[in-house]
């Protein structure tokens, strides 16, 4: 591989996101958290990622309290996010965010930095707001020592962005063998524009917020004829982490049965074989001719939505329903709508595709749970 920025951070990196205990809104499970943390420095792996936004489950409170009061501060990278729309209504609201999420964290600073989730609905703010001066300033300061952003948007805007902005030091993708070739997502263009700007890539979202972990029943009985031993999971982080320039992987591990399946390939990382890498073709090859919905449970959505959808619950039933089996998806179907909105309830308001970092349609998907389920 080439000498590049990051190069020797180890490749898996701990993802805050969906810590234990916070799937559907709840509370951290700290005392599972401080073992996954131990587990994970033990095993010599150092960059723990969370974000701003993510308090709403308490993730960089959590940070705080299993990582940064119980171990030297320069034993580890912390990363958290500026998000300039969900964190506020204002610049100085946003700007705001990193005091916040300093004082959360109780880090002192922040090893790497990012402008949050860019895309094409949002990205003007950052520069209405002055962003992009303010972390060069807050760097200059010593709050952040690495600034970047992570991106959801189209080759176009990220090859503007890196162009306007050539001092930023990385930048956050999300890479996936589902995702590689999917135009909505565009990972290869969007991972070859970085590296000819020279810049390094965290990868975000290596096993597509779960699905890969679980893939469809082709994908799973090809990778379990190749290697029975390998978990779903370590072929698609094992792939993203095998690419030139990555400084880390982020997988969001919500218990220590996740941690220890990733530790197990990436405590001594070795990437893809040339027969793994044709595998991983073949698997492609396979979910390319299926239909499923590309959620990633980053739940961006529901917090706008008037009718209470749970949406990406509704899109996991639609997905079990169409992929596996139909009564199944109903059951789970009819557990995560209880109480609140259901998708014929969606009144088309828009917002949440807005939000929607996988730029899905989600009000004819919606539709499409109604007429399934409802």
């Amino acid at each position: 591989m080439s000498d590049y920025f990051g190069k020797d951070i180890p490749k898996l990196g701990f993802g805050l996101m969906r810590l234990p205990g916070t799937a559907g809104g709840g509370v951290v499970d700290l005392d599972q958290t401080k073992k996954m943390v131990d587990l994970f420095m033990d095993a010599g792996l150092t960059y723990f990622d969370t974000a701003f936004v993510y308090d709403k489950g308490g993730s960089e409170k959590a940070a705080k309290a299993a990582l940064v009061d119980r171990y030297p501060r320069e034993s580890f990278q912390l990363a958290t996010k500026l998000h300039a729309t969900m964190g506020g209504n204002s610049e100085a609201e946003a700007k705001q965010e990193l005091f916040t999420s300093l004082e959360r964290t109780g880090a002192g600073y922040f090893d790497f930095y990012l402008l949050h989730s860019l895309m094409s609905t949002n990205e003007a703010k950052y520069t209405e707001y002055g962003l992009w001066d303010f972390v060069k300033e807050m760097k200059a300061k010593g709050y952040i020592k690495h600034y970047g952003f992570s991106f959801h948007g189209t080759p176009e805007l990220l090859e503007r962005l890196l162009t306007e902005h050539p001092d930023v030091e990385f930048v956050q993708l999300q890479i996936n063998y589902a995702d590689w070739d999917n135009p909505a997502i565009a990972s290869k263009t969007n991972y070859e524009i970085a590296r000819r700007h020279g810049k390094s890539i965290i990868v975000m979202e290596p096993v597509k917020g779960g699905i890969l972990a679980n893939p469809p029943k082709g994908v799973a009985d090809l990778f379990k004829a190749e290697n029975p031993d390998a978990s779903y999971a370590s072929w698609a982080i094992r792939y993203a982490a095998s690419m030139d320039g990555i400084i880390t992987v982020l997988s969001g591990m919500s218990d220590i049965t996740q941690m220890k399946d990733n530790l197990s390939y990436m405590r001594e990382f070795k990437p893809l074989s040339s027969r793994e890498q044709e595998v991983i073709q073949e698997a492609q090859a396979i979910l390319a001719a299926g239909d499923t919905i590309a959620c990633t449970a980053c739940r961006y959505c529901t917090d706008g939505c008037p009718a209470g959808i749970p949406i990406p619950d509704v899109f996991r039933s639609m997905n079990e329903a169409s992929t596996f089996d139909f009564d199944s998806g109903k059951r789970r179907y009819d557990r995560s709508t209880f109480g609140k909105g259901k998708a014929s309830d969606c009144v088309a308001c828009g917002q949440c595709e807005s939000a929607c970092p996988q730029h899905l349609p989600i009000i004819d998907l919606l539709a499409k749970g109604a007429q399934m389920f409802d």
